[in-house]
């Protein structure tokens, strides 16, 4: 098979456990992976004052993919200031590796189905590189009674169209065909609009797909009532941020939930990662689920075209009900035998 070079960050907290778990799975399937670690997060901040230097970002550029784990500090700490990781790491390397597609898939798996009897299946595509999260904005008068903060959100035809294209097409490959634009756009009627009317042009090149419109605020309804309701989501930064959160905890759980940071271009590497946080307080007491990383192991594999591989982790995963109590090592021992 195939050998590809795949950078390792494995951040901080339950981040180098999950991700140690991935790449065990992923040898299991035979895949070849010349894996090469970077020393990158919360810990990485405090101890030399970098967050991503310029010549690992080049060095990563020529990478074939990413795996990342989870960055930040403990909740509560005031030792990172807000922002420094988000814009400085995670934006940074979405910004300078063109990573316009954020694609977050929720399959309730077998033995986690929490909240409901019918099993959950559908896909957010969320655009990735604009939004509110381009950084437009300042302050004036910062730190007095005065004080005004500005935040923008930057909508381009050129980025709402591609990433639109996109879940045309991912719509177009699944049995159900179906996609729906989710947004304000009674209330954001300038963004809104734009959005809209891309959505619009782009589905008459797409006439086999049915297409639909929810306000944010009623897919959140949606999403806990009926989320079957919806095949394929699109929707914007920030938009998609909160309702992807929404997803994974009524899928089965945050732990479970996988994402692929994708450049469809392949002009760059795309990254994969767990949707949930570093959660430091369980940090070597083997209580971290590790199927999210898994999960966005095999999303990796997928995008790197090692299909049946992933299909083999995927179908691991199915297969797998987890024990209560079972610990981090114990699952991934036990989906790597399966695959």
């Amino acid at each position: 098979m195939a050998r590809y070079k795949v950078g390792l960050i494995g951040g901080d907290g339950i981040g180098p456990e999950v991700i140690g778990e991935t790449i065990k799975v992923i040898e299991a399937t035979g895949v070849e992976l010349e894996t090469v670690a970077y020393d990158l997060g919360a810990d990485r901040y405090l101890r030399t004052g970098d967050v991503l230097p310029d010549a690992t970002l080049l060095e990563i550029k020529s990478l074939d993919a990413v795996l990342l784990g989870a960055v930040g500090p403990p909740i509560g700490s005031t030792q990172v200031p807000s922002g420094i990781l988000e814009r400085g790491l995670l934006l940074r390397l979405r910004f300078e590796l063109d990573l316009y597609v954020n694609m977050r898939p929720f399959v309730t798996p077998r033995g986690w189905n929490r909240f409901r009897i019918e099993p959950m299946d559908l896909v957010v595509i969320r655009e990735n590189t604009e939004g509110t999260y381009a950084g437009e904005g300042g302050f004036l008068r910062k730190g007095t009674e005065h004080e005004v903060a500005t935040q923008g959100s930057v909508n381009t035809r050129f980025g709402v169209e591609r990433v639109v294209r996109y879940a045309f097409e991912l719509a177009d490959s699944r049995p159900r065909k179906h996609l729906s634009l989710v947004h304000k756009t009674n209330v954001l009627t300038y963004a809104g609009d734009l959005w809209q009317r891309t959505f619009n042009d782009v589905a008459n090149e797409f006439p086999e797909i049915d297409t639909a419109y929810s306000h944010v605020d009623a897919a959140c309804i949606h999403m806990v009532e009926n989320p079957n309701r919806y095949d394929v989501i699109v929707t914007d930064n920030l938009f998609g941020d909160i309702l992807t959160d929404l997803c994974g905890a009524v899928s089965g759980g945050i732990g479970l939930a996988a994402s692929a940071n994708l450049n469809p271009d392949r002009t760059g590497p795309s990254l994969f990662e767990p949707v949930h946080g570093a959660a430091h307080d369980i940090v070597g007491t083997g209580k971290a689920n590790p199927v999210a990383a898994i999960r966005s192991g095999a999303l990796m594999l997928e995008f790197l075209g090692e299909k049946e591989a992933a299909m083999r982790i995927n179908r691991a995963l199915e297969e797998y009900e987890i024990p209560e109590g079972a610990k981090t090592s114990t699952i991934g021992d036990a989906i790597a035998e399966r695959v």
